[in-house]
């Protein structure tokens, strides 16, 4: 009786067990059919940093719209560090009261009305970047709350992360996201330094590559105990990387200095590299006190196209030659995008004979082959057509500048 009573108890436990695991069973992927191409958006650090309340987040949605920018595809209003208050007595996160009055849902309902979505950040670590409360230990709470207020996109950062393994971090917030049971974005954030691109196609949309950009064309900040990168620099650190981008999983050079000092020849090239290597356009100037010329920049729909192909291939380096580079990006229905890239303080020459420089992406798969097939030529800043692939062609690139075409059969 005493052998037949433990045999029940040890099937009663193990069933209960079993029942457990099941209960707790976690999702560890990330939502599909998100960020099919580059996310396309706006964030809040670039320009302002922890200087951020509702009335500038509705008042950039405001321009997002009569700028054009939202019409040219730009989707998200993201809002960056230092949004939080303080947790309650559950553990629930809540926006500052002084700068969020309204709350992120009111916030969230007027950034929807608009056509667009919400955006918002937390950190990995116990205390984010700028030291608001972080989501460690409280991932499937945050989650919750984010969804009750319409989050749509979540960027995820990776300071004060003591002992945590980037990978499991990250799963740890994508399970959250699935239990919360709203489809959101998850832009990780971890600089890179765990090698992202190598596990985070299954866990995550895009993936910083680097540590933060600022706005200079070719230097570095240094900060004692971390740099901040120039774009050539933040650029330059893609190499070897693009067969780990396309539909739904991104890499993420990080988000776009437009509009926050550089010159008009300096934005240019600096968006027009971010649209050959298939990078999300997360724009980061204040929309509200536009230029002509940043506004041009940035919701120019030719460029953008070419960000936003529906193949997803990232654009490579084809050559390098006195600071003059020429890059390439495969386009779908057989075009392709040209870059005349000019990295030197002084314009350079470019002649490139199409007939007889037959170029193959080896990862794609796709020939440019203008000896067998006649491409037309078209500046798709100028937005003009500039003849075809029968003669060379030449122009000349001006100092930190580009010459971008774009080659079409039809």
């Amino acid at each position: 009786m005493k052998k037949l009573l433990s045999l029940l108890i040890l099937l009663t436990c193990s069933v209960t067990a079993f029942s457990q695991g099941n209960n707790y069973e976690q999702n560890y992927k990330k939502y599909e059919g998100l960020a099919l191409t580059p996310p396309m958006g706006w964030n809040s650090w670039n320009k302002f940093a922890c200087n951020v309340d509702e009335n500038l987040i509705k008042e950039v949605a405001d321009a997002m719209v009569a700028s054009g920018m939202k019409d040219a595809g730009y989707t998200y209003i993201n809002i960056d560090d230092c949004w939080h208050g303080e947790r309650d007595s559950l553990g629930f996160i809540h926006p500052d009261p002084k700068r969020f009055p309204s709350g992120m849902k009111a916030l969230a309902d007027y950034i929807h009305a608009k056509g667009l979505k919400f955006g918002i950040y937390s950190d990995a670590g116990s205390q984010t970047c700028g030291g608001r409360p972080g989501s460690r230990g409280y991932e499937f709470q945050d989650a919750q709350m984010y969804a009750s207020w319409g989050v749509d996109y979540l960027k995820y950062d990776w300071c004060n992360t003591e002992g945590l393994k980037a990978e499991g971090a990250y799963k740890t917030m994508t399970a959250a996201l699935q239990k919360a049971g709203r489809p959101v974005v998850l832009s990780i954030c971890e600089w890179g330094n765990d090698k992202p691109w190598e596990w985070g196609q299954t866990v995550g949309h895009l993936w910083r590559t680097t540590g933060d950009i600022y706005n200079c064309f070719d230097c570095i900040e240094d900060h004692g105990t971390w740099q901040s990168w120039g774009v050539m620099q933040i650029l330059d650190k893609q190499e070897g990387l693009r067969q780990y981008a396309g539909p739904g999983h991104w890499n993420d050079p990080d988000m776009l200095e437009v509009g926050n000092g550089m010159p008009a020849n300096e934005d240019r090239a600096h968006f027009t590299m971010w649209s050959m290597i298939a990078a999300p356009l997360i724009a980061g100037n204040d929309l509200r006190s536009m230029s002509k010329e940043t506004t041009d920049i940035l919701t120019n729909k030719e460029v953008i196209a070419v960000n936003q192909d529906k193949l997803g291939i990232q654009g490579f380096k084809y050559a390098s030659k006195d600071s003059l580079e020429t890059w390439f990006k495969p386009l779908d229905g057989g075009k392709w995008a040209v870059v005349f890239l000019n990295r030197s303080k002084q314009p350079q020459k470019v002649e490139f004979d199409w007939k007889n420089t037959p170029v193959t992406d080896e990862l794609s798969k796709r020939e440019l082959n203008a000896s067998k097939t006649t491409y037309k030529l078209r500046n798709l800043w100028t937005k003009k057509d500039v003849g075809n692939t029968k003669k060379a062609f030449k122009a000349e690139v001006p100092a930190h500048d580009v010459v971008m075409l774009l080659l079409s059969s039809k």
